[in-house]
């Protein structure tokens, strides 16, 4: 799942020093590009909120004075010729905008908003696929613009950010040029999550306060941010970044009051603060239990989690196997984008590692476990090294209860790449549905030292953990995950394990 925008323009004064106008741009001189992308094959169902909403802020900035180009579920090549038809149209001066919805993504530091053919499987291909909100607005301003807006209501838990462990959820600050004004519709490197509505809270308190008159942009965004904050009950903070210069207005030619402080006091707005999600557990120090002699009560050391007393009738394991969800069908998956360009390139060149190794990992992700198992073998007889392909199949074979075989493919994996953190967590998941919970927590816990946010090993190490009968600690780990990824359960429990 890190994005920036501005805004410039020339004020004109009227005889009053009380009410400033903000000089409207010419016709042209409002531009805006306007992106809505819901239906990316990856995702388990198309998103229904980025289109309506799309379609909405055109809409309300059409009526603005601006010219407004839109683009729904656009693929890689779209947005490209989307971006480069927006900036052709810019001259020096001009006030621009881009809206996008949909799925964004940080890596290393930098936001990427994504079409929605997007492949990303490693972090490199982010970077490949994805556009970097930096760029972006750098090209805008190397254009001429005095006026760069960005509005990105990106910030959703995407189906990309599970496939490699080192990212960082959410979006992320950018270095932007001057006369930038960026708002994103949760606060750095935090999610949100499909509420399943048409239309989202952030689009409709934007819309609104676009809207009331006599405004300056950064006003408009901040009541906004007030907005989204108090209807969500701080659950969903905006950020916004703003290095704009001069006033700017979303209505051409709306005044914008400048009152004197000293004649009417500044409105009071309550302070909102964001609300943090819980702290994770240390995960290098799992608690230590300790056995109390009868009619003792345990010592326990401070910073030590108390295990919850373990009664006769609660002594069965915490963690039981499940069968894993139902296979999906090859057939099924014939007509998804992604398969269609994969398949074809296999056709063409059947020794194409990379590509069976892709078409591997989606069959996994859809659940054709034995499709994918099969592309993994393929991978690994042209390259017995691939660690990564030797990890997915660890993982692949485990959740479909080849176990041995599993084990054997995580330790070459290991062998390969020591403290490899998936394998790591591939194995940790091994050994939880093999009943070995010691073992599970300390691969689980090497995973975490690497990654405290990785939520799979923390949710299975609290699994682990309940079933070695630390049940108290068990229980912070899971609470911690769940509060980072509220799929959490629902992953596991399509592993077979609940």
């Amino acid at each position: 799942m890190r994005l920036r925008i501005a805004l410039v323009a020339a004020l004109s004064m009227l005889a009053t020093p009380l009410f400033p106008v903000i000089a409207a741009h010419a016709a042209g001189e409002r531009l805006a590009l306007v992106i809505g992308n819901a239906k990316y094959p990856d995702n388990e169902t198309p998103l229904k909120e980025p289109v309506n909403d799309a379609r909405d802020v055109a809409d309300e900035l059409k009526r603005d004075g601006f010219e407004v180009e839109i683009g729904e579920n656009l693929t890689g090549d779209a947005m490209r010729r989307a971006l480069e038809k927006f900036y052709g149209r810019i001259k020096p001066g001009s006030a621009t905008l881009i809206f996008f919805s949909g799925f964004g993504i940080q890596s290393a530091r930098q936001s990427y908003i994504l079409p929605v053919d997007a492949q990303i499987w490693t972090e490199a291909d982010v970077r490949r696929d994805g556009f970097s909100l930096e760029t972006i607005l750098g090209e805008i301003n190397s254009r001429g613009a005095g006026v760069k807006i960005a509005l990105l209501d990106a910030s959703r838990r995407n189906p990309f950010e599970r496939r490699f462990r080192s990212f960082s959820a959410g979006l992320a600050p950018v270095i932007a040029p001057s006369g930038t004004l960026v708002m994103y519709s949760a606060a750095l490197s935090s999610v949100v999550t499909d509420s399943g509505a048409d239309r989202s809270l952030f689009v409709g308190e934007l819309l609104k306060e676009i809207r009331v008159p006599d405004l300056t942009a950064e006003e408009t965004l901040n009541r906004t941010r007030v907005g989204v904050t108090r209807a969500s009950r701080s659950e969903q903070v905006p950020w916004i970044s703003s290095s704009l210069a001069e006033d700017f207005a979303f209505v051409a030619g709306g005044k914008v009051a400048k009152l004197d402080p000293k004649a009417v006091p500044p409105p009071v707005v309550p302070e909102v603060k964001q609300v943090n999600p819980p702290p994770v557990a240390e995960p290098t120090k799992p608690p230590v239990q300790t056995k109390a002699e009868p009619g003792k009560p345990s010592e326990v050391k401070p910073g030590e989690v108390k295990p919850a007393e373990v009664r006769p009738s609660e002594s069965k394991p915490a963690v039981t196997a499940a069968p894993p969800r139902p296979e999906t069908s090859v057939a099924s998956l014939a007509h998804e984008p992604t398969v269609v360009a994969l398949n074809a390139k296999i056709a063409a060149n059947p020794k194409d590692v990379n590509s069976l190794y892709r078409r591997g990992q989606v069959y996994a992700s859809k659940g054709a476990y034995s499709a994918a198992i099969k592309d993994f073998d393929e991978t690994l007889k042209l390259n017995p090294t691939d660690v990564e392909a030797l990890n997915n199949r660890c993982w692949t074979r485990t959740v479909v209860g080849e176990l041995s075989n599993a084990l054997k493919d995580c330790n070459e994996a290991l062998r390969l790449r020591p403290g490899f953190v998936d394998a790591l967590d591939s194995r940790g998941l091994l050994y939880l549905k093999s009943g070995k919970a010691k073992d599970a927590i300390v691969d689980f816990d090497s995973a975490l030292k690497a990654n405290p946010r990785l939520t799979s090993s923390l949710y299975g190490r609290g699994l682990a953990k309940q079933r070695s009968g630390a049940a108290a600690a068990g229980e912070l780990d899971i609470a911690n995950a769940k509060a980072m990824d509220p799929n959490i359960v629902k992953e596991f429990e399509g592993y077979g394990v609940n």
